[in-house]
């Protein structure tokens, strides 16, 4: 008998009555007991930097905003506590709040020739107020006018225009394209801090200030004269009086909007390394510049002196500031957040996350309050109350494919991309030993037996090498060569003499690991991604890209069952509970699944991914869940008590 049919699904919405997928779900929210509730989210360890301005802290002086994947998070600076805007398609790809800090607007990117939506939300309601639809493809800038009268959104590229809507009415008002035909696009939005009738667009080689004749129901555009020069405008920010543009070539023009003209920039000599890419400006009269090189730096006068500066990781990509300004916010593309004082002016990171793809994440024996990820680049150990950082171990430019706790607790072993093991120590990080040319097409799969003298290793050609470890001596014992593709997962039964291998060439193979030889082999139309033992190790449950879920006989290999476990897309990971009454699931449609294992349905459903899932583990003790996805998001559920 098969698992009843999936809950509704909306991306980055919570599963709940049609026509309703917006609602905002509180990670304090319970899960609903019963068939297909949900799973409570607790936190949300992600940032994606890589939005200009995206990092927003909101007037009450209390939150900050931030996109990650389809979703807004909105956090408590003191309580750290987490709530998420649910309601879009796609990814996020702007945000803002306007003056009074009531309302919140944000646009996302959808496939080309499709309307790409606006969603504006009520945030102390916590209720979305409206969905526009116009512009194609991308929302690639959003400004709310002074007094909230208007909003005003920018198309991407591929739509390339400018469209005024009436907040009160929640209606387009006009639009116009956002550019001459003899300038490049127009990439950076700000609306006038006094006059809800007047923004600016800006991009490449062209600035542009806008006034609404709403009696005409007409924006009409003035160009403005930069004279004699050129450039790619990358962001804006404005006073009472003037506004100021950052430019790629590491200048900053000073616009008069009353004017239409340039009435001075600077520096003039020694300009911003790598572009200026965010500014800040502060009651005093000062500027705080971001730049593509990472540098903060504090400038006075109209040659824009550097005071003070601090250096970031990353590009700096959002600077916003708290209050009158005695205290900033920096976001970089690195998906780090810092927090700085102006008066010390040093910075404090406050949040940071992985910003490629997560392709493993692993608990240590009998502990819940650590875990380990890994991504391109790094390995991360986070301490699981706090969802902070504890250690970061970077091997640059290398992939980190998988990991495992040595069950002895004095190492973590690694799987990379060049073919290379690496132990480290999990407290300091320190390099322990370097297995070289384990694997020709990179390892991509690892595991550790419970003595701690063998790893068995899986590679991107097919073959899976069994390794003993000594005090200072690594030792190949065997290669078993039956796989023709990568080998995907390893698992490693309890008395450390049989192992199971998934791969990609549609096999999943028993071996025992005392003898070398194989017990048995499993075959499916499918690519295998995912493999567990039941905990008494009498069955085993695969899943791959058929998205069915198998359960079947260690003994002869035989079929017992089979799950429908997605309604679209692959089941990249699968983990089960330590009594075997339940495992987990996810995978390319979003959702974390949690199924009874002998009734084969699901029970509880967590939505909050907007990225693929990767991979996903149960902690010791079933305290949480915690599900990892290729958009570098860490997403912590409470594990619910099953009946």
């Amino acid at each position: 008998m098969g698992p009843p049919p999936a809950p509704p699904r909306f991306h980055g919405a919570a599963p709940g009555p049609a026509p309703f997928p917006w609602r905002r779900v509180h990670s304090a929210a319970m899960a609903a007991p019963g068939a297909g509730a949900e799973l409570e989210l607790q936190a949300a360890i992600g940032f994606n930097g890589h939005i200009l301005s995206g990092l927003i802290c909101h007037p009450d002086q209390e939150h900050i905003l931030y996109p990650l994947g389809c979703t807004v998070v909105i956090q408590g600076m003191a309580s750290g506590k987490q709530s998420f805007l649910h309601g879009h398609t796609n990814n996020v790809s702007c945000v803002v709040v306007s003056k009074s800090g009531m309302l919140v607007a944000s646009g996302q990117v959808t496939f080309m020739g499709f309307k790409a939506d606006i969603i504006l939300w009520d945030f102390k309601k916590e209720e979305l107020l409206a969905r526009l639809s116009l512009h194609k493809g991308r929302i690639e800038g959003l400004a709310f006018s002074p007094n909230d009268l208007y909003l005003v959104s920018l198309g991407g590229q591929d739509d390339g225009s400018v469209v005024v809507w009436s907040i009160p009415k929640k209606e387009a008002v006009c639009g116009s394209p956002a550019s001459a035909r003899s300038a490049g696009n127009a990439t950076v939005l700000t609306a006038s801090r006094c006059r809800d009738e007047m923004f600016v667009t800006a991009g490449n080689g062209t600035i542009r200030v806008w006034e609404l004749d709403l009696k005409n129901r007409k924006i009409r555009p003035t160009e403005c004269q930069t004279g004699q020069l050129k450039r790619v405008i990358t962001c804006m920010a404005d006073d009472d009086s003037y506004f100021y543009v950052g430019t790629s070539s590491g200048d900053i023009l000073k616009i008069n909007p009353s004017s239409k003209l340039m009435s001075d920039y600077g520096p003039q000599k020694e300009k911003f390394s790598m572009g200026v890419t965010a500014l800040l400006l502060l009651k005093t009269g000062d500027i705080i510049v971001g730049t593509g090189g990472g540098i903060v730096a504090l400038c006075k006068g109209s040659n824009y002196k550097v005071m003070k500066k601090i250096q970031v990781q990353g590009i700096v990509t959002s600077l916003t500031r708290r209050g009158q300004g005695h205290q900033f916010f920096v976001g970089t593309n690195e998906s780090q957040i810092y927090r700085v004082n102006y008066t010390e002016f040093k910075e404090e990171l406050i949040a940071t996350c992985h910003n490629e793809a997560i392709h493993d994440i692993v608990f240590p024996l009998g502990t819940s309050d650590l875990f380990a990820t890994c991504s391109k680049n790094d390995i991360r150990v986070w301490h699981t109350p706090e969802n902070r950082e504890l250690l970061r171990i970077v091997i640059p430019n290398m992939t980190c494919r998988a990991i495992e706790f040595m069950s002895d607790g004095r190492s973590i072993i690694s799987a990379w991309n060049d073919g290379k093991i690496r132990a480290f120590m999990p407290e300091t990080g320190r390099l322990m030993y370097v297995i070289d040319h384990a694997h020709s097409l990179g390892v991509t799969a690892i595991a550790a037996t419970s003595n701690c003298r063998r790893i068995v290793s899986g590679g991107g050609e097919g073959q899976v090498r069994v390794w003993e470890i000594g005090e200072r001596t690594r030792k190949l014992e065997e290669v078993l060569k039956e796989h023709i593709s990568a080998v995907s997962c390893i698992k490693i039964k309890k008395n450390d003499q049989e192992c199971v291998t998934a791969s990609l060439d549609g096999t999943c193979i028993i071996w025992d690991i005392v003898r070398f030889i194989r017990n048995q082999m499993i075959l499916a139309n499918t690519l295998f991604q995912c493999v567990c033992y039941h905990p008494e190790e009498y069955q085993i449950i695969t899943s791959g890209t058929d998205r069915r879920i198998g359960y079947w006989e260690v003994f002869d290999g035989s079929a017992i069952r089979e799950l429908e476990g997605s309604a679209s897309g692959s089941i990249n990971g699968m983990d089960i509970t330590s009594d075997g009454a339940h495992f987990v699931t996810g995978g390319d449609d979003h959702l974390v699944k949690m199924w009874d294992y002998n009734d084969g349905e699901v029970t509880h459903v967590g939505v909050g991914h907007s990225g693929s899932i990767t991979r996903l583990k149960i902690c010791p003790g079933n305290k949480y869940i915690v599900s990892v996805s290729a958009d570098g998001a860490i997403l912590r559920w409470k594990y619910p008590h099953c009946r």
